[in-house]
């Protein structure tokens, strides 16, 4: 089923606040660049309870960065993480246009929120600590959950995937968030089936993947090169470097391996930082069957 959103720019730029909703919807969400956060300030939508996400850049190793919280007065708690929290360069806010949402109801959110970007693990969280999650009547939190779904497909469209998995293993998921992955307004990333997953297979290492509607994501276990060939680009080379930088590729056994789920772009891009050479991914990457990258491509089997 599709969804109508509205987004409204009051300084007639996409680089300035943006509010956005979705029709039939009570929640709301505002996003906001550092700079701009004075005049946001004044904003009635931000004079009430809601949950908020700062978004930054770890100036060592590039990584993006994200801390989530709630607040009973949003400008309030907004305004003290100017001076005390630097690395942010924006903010998303989300708040109730029919002002309903109470203490607990946005505690539980923020605590949601921690939940599923952790386990989106695209993001680094500078969350110290993962809040607990209050106790709230069932009717409540079905709302919430439903406020959730609304609040994460806005959150995609304002430009951050904070929330969606670069795959979903459905065989590993809790059978409630399975149902709520089935309901979202807007899917996530593909569902894992043994059937899609690509190896790549050269000289003692071996690393799977799945292709999906972002690119090619390689899996947490997956083999790479100790070192890279001088054939590898100095794009791929930096690359590379911010993977050991950030943690996704560290050493083990004279050969890095992966510690996470990482996308990328292309599979030419992924292959390369993989074996540590310019590689074909399109010829190399291949399923179980031997059918290549290419091959199932130009199939016209469903990729995305």
């Amino acid at each position: 089923m599709g969804k109508s959103i509205r987004i409204y720019l009051p300084n007639e730029t996409v680089a300035g606040i943006r509010h956005a909703e979705i029709a039939n919807w009570t929640g709301q969400a505002l996003a906001c660049p550092r700079s701009l956060f004075s005049e946001l300030r004044e904003w009635p939508e931000v004079q009430r309870p809601g949950v908020y996400i700062l978004f930054g850049v770890n100036d060592e190793t590039g990584a993006e960065i994200a801390y989530i919280g709630e607040a009973e007065v949003l400008a309030d708690r907004l305004h003290s993480h100017l001076s005390g929290k630097e690395f942010w360069s924006e903010l998303v806010s989300f708040s109730s246009k029919d002002e309903n949402l109470t203490k607990a109801h946005v505690r539980y959110l923020e605590a949601r929120l921690v939940s599923m970007a952790g386990e989106a693990k695209r993001y680094q969280l500078e969350n110290n600590v993962a809040p607990a999650l209050p106790s709230l009547p069932r009717a409540d939190r079905d709302a919430m959950e439903e406020f959730l779904a609304f609040a994460k497909t806005l959150l995609g469209v304002l430009g951050h995937r904070l929330l969606d998995p670069l795959v979903v293993r459905e065989n590993a998921m809790d059978p409630r968030i399975a149902a709520l992955v089935k309901n979202l307004p807007t899917p996530a990333a593909k569902v894992l089936e043994p059937s899609s997953v690509f190896h790549l297979r050269v000289s003692g290492l071996h690393a799977r993947a799945v292709w999906t509607d972002e690119g090619m994501v390689v899996f947490e276990g997956s083999d790479a090169a100790p070192t890279p060939a001088s054939s590898l680009t100095g794009g791929a080379i930096a690359l590379r470097q911010t993977l050991i930088a950030s943690g996704v590729l560290a050493n083990s056994n004279h050969k890095m391996v992966f510690k996470r789920d990482h996308m990328f772009k292309t599979a030419s891009q992924a292959a390369g930082i993989v074996t540590g050479y310019s590689i074909n991914g399109r010829d190399n990457w291949k399923l179980d069957d031997g059918m290549t990258f290419k091959q199932y491509f130009e199939s016209g089997l469903d990729l995305a």
